[in-house]
């Protein structure tokens, strides 16, 4: 049931003999033996197992992977490795029972980053695990550079959100009026943006972080973190992600035409 895939070290092939080797030598060798990260992936289909574990080994160099094919075994690392760096969970493997799965995953293991790795597509599922405790949501038919591109933010301490259906708003009408009952951002809030702060939360709604934020309007990131401050304030929201579910039916050409 639980199987650890092969770690990517660097090169060991380089290393002395251990009868030669000087203590600096073995300092050096032991840092280089330690993994960047360690990785869960709980999913029950090994063919997307082995996919997404060739990913972290590409994209993110050094990492140490482990894998799980249902709820339980996934608890049950966690518990044996409270220094995971991420978890990537599948929402429909045996034991999760959807949503509550995550919730259970979050309660046994708080410190631990939880992204959801689905094939599921509608919005409201997932706003539903961000709101959950997620810290994003990845899906399956991603291409293999954008699933690079968003395990690197998340582990760079960023919130990834799937940009096409939050724009596009892949949900019901039914479940869109709830969603925006529950995350109410009037006019009034939006014009007591400032037009930066507009373009500010135009990008993070469009999952960008500060970096990103910060090269594409030539600005500094310490202006950004500021400008996020300032939006997070007049919008009412306690936190990015609450800003990024409240602005995502904005229609931001309508308020930076003023």
């Amino acid at each position: 049931m639980l199987n650890q895939a092969s770690t990517v070290f660097a090169d060991e092939t380089s290393y002395h003999n251990p009868e030669t080797t000087s203590a600096t030598d073995d300092q050096q060798a032991g840092t280089l033996m330690e993994p960047t990260y360690k990785i869960l992936i709980a999913d029950d289909h090994p063919l997307f197992r082995e996919a997404i574990s060739s990913v972290i080994v590409s994209g993110v160099e050094g990492s140490e992977v482990f894998q799980t094919d249902d709820l339980d075994s996934a608890l049950s690392v966690t518990r044996e490795n409270d220094d995971l760096d991420l978890i990537l969970l599948d929402l429909n493997m045996p034991g999760m029972n959807g949503l509550n799965g995550l919730m259970t995953l979050r309660n046994e293991a708080p410190t631990i980053p939880v992204v959801i790795v689905s094939a599921e597509e509608d919005k409201q599922v997932v706003l539903q695990a961000i709101t959950y405790g997620a810290v994003g949501f990845i899906t399956k038919s991603s291409p293999r550079q954008e699933m690079t591109k968003a395990i690197q933010q998340i582990l760079n301490g960023n919130v990834y959100l799937p940009s096409d259906i939050i724009r596009t708003g892949k949900e019901s009408d039914s479940n869109r009026r709830s969603r925006n009952d529950d995350n109410p951002v009037s006019a009034e809030m939006l014009n007591s943006l400032t037009r930066r702060q507009l373009l500010v939360l135009e990008r993070m709604a469009k999952g960008e972080s500060n970096k990103q934020i910060a090269y594409n309007l030539n600005i500094a990131e310490t202006t950004v973190k500021a400008h996020v401050s300032a939006i997070l304030r007049k919008l009412g929201v306690h936190n990015r992600v609450q800003a990024i579910l409240s602005a995502g039916d904005v229609d931001f050409s309508h308020y930076l035409k003023r």
